[in-house]
């Protein structure tokens, strides 16, 4: 697993029972994921009415960089849902984001903490 890898992984509910299976994106670094049994990661959302916050990136499933996610729909990445899951709870690798979408990622990342 490395940072950019979109997988499908068990996002528990945040304030209610319960989870959901949801795409990700792995946005924790290459080196940590390797050394502890954890990854951070990034929720995935087709609810594209959100792509319009700094701190959200659409990917566009018609688009080559969209289409090498493994994404079946548009969808956003949502850089302020993050959640810190076990990595055996990740169910498969669906595909990857470009160094494109890295970059707008990152961005996100630093809109959703306000990093300048």
């Amino acid at each position: 697993m490395k940072r950019g890898d979109v997988v499908l992984v068990y996002v528990p509910f945040v304030g209610a029972k319960g989870g959901k299976k949801r795409p990700a994106v792995v946005v924790q670094n290459d080196s940590l994921n390797v050394v502890i049994r954890e990854t951070v990661i990034a929720e995935i959302t087709s609810n594209v009415s959100r792509a319009v916050r700094r701190h959200h990136v659409l990917i566009d499933v018609a688009t080559p960089d969209g289409a090498c996610t493994g994404l079946l729909t548009d969808s956003v990445i949502r850089c302020e849902r993050l959640h810190t899951v076990p990595q055996a709870d990740i169910l498969k690798f669906i595909g990857s984001l470009s160094p494109s979408h890295v970059q707008l990622v990152n961005e996100a990342l630093k809109a959703a903490f306000g990093i300048p």
